[in-house]
């Protein structure tokens, strides 16, 4: 056997990393059809996340969060990284969050789907947000407070409930809009949150919007959303996401 001479190609793909619960059966489906530009690397690594979501189990994430970052591709250069949890970054906070994911890769940014959200809303207009959990009171109000505490009035809010993550991931597309058009019911919102990563909601956004005439996002359409501005406009411009064609108001 003899040695051959060999060149390196220059890194030229953009790359983002996601965390992912290991719970999570939604989130990385969604993120390779939003991210699906061949010019556009996404790195996958998850996480140890409790089979039920409940605050105790989403708080101990904190953790395991640079153990598990730092499973990343070391070599990469990350445009952005993003933490896959609303209910998760809720319960940890988000400067926790971006301390601990920033310290063990090299990123531009920390990105999650709390800051994403509060952010779609700055930048659809909405001020009276109605907001579906498909989780307990106990985990989806915390969301609706934070969520609240940076000027967006969470008008009308609904929950299924549901603490087993193998449930959530399969709540049907038919119960996620009939929740939709109960927060609508009383017709004092500007807007309508789908939160949880783990929600199949990516399919449901586009009819809930021609349905209801109101704009609709998700967590996983949030961060990518999110993860893509932090990155440049040669990422947004292959973005394929709902939230960035509609215009700011």
């Amino acid at each position: 056997m003899s040695g051959f001479p060999f060149d390196l190609d220059p890194a030229e793909k953009a790359c983002l990393g996601l965390i992912v619960l290991h719970v999570d059966e939604t989130i990385e489906s969604d993120f390779r059809r939003i991210f699906s530009d061949p010019s556009v690397a996404l790195y996958v690594t998850r996480i140890p996340s409790g089979a039920e979501a409940t605050p105790e189990t989403l708080g101990r994430m904190e953790a395991d969060l640079p153990r598990v970052t730092a499973l990343l591709p070391p070599a990469a250069q990350f445009a952005a990284v993003g933490y896959g949890c609303t209910s998760g970054t809720t319960m940890i906070g988000v400067e926790r969050v971006t301390e601990l994911v920033g310290g063990a890769c090299r990123t531009g940014a920390v990105c999650n789907p709390l800051s994403a959200a509060r952010a779609a809303c700055r930048h659809l207009g909405i001020r009276r947000l109605g907001l579906v959990s498909p989780y307990r009171p106990d985990v989806a109000q915390p969301v609706c407070d934070a969520l609240a505490s940076d000027g967006t009035e969470v008008t009308r809010a609904v929950h299924f409930g549901e603490a087993i993550e193998a449930n959530v991931a399969r709540i049907s597309a038919a119960s996620v809009k009939a929740a939709a058009r109960e927060v609508t019911r009383h017709g004092d919102i500007d807007g309508i949150f789908l939160s949880c990563t783990n929600l199949r909601t990516l399919d449901v956004i586009a009819p809930l919007e021609r349905e209801l005439g109101l704009p609709v996002f998700g967590s996983n359409v949030a961060l990518a959303w999110a993860m893509a501005r932090a990155a440049g406009p040669q990422v947004m411009a292959r973005l394929d996401c709902r939230l960035m064609q509609v215009e700011p108001a």
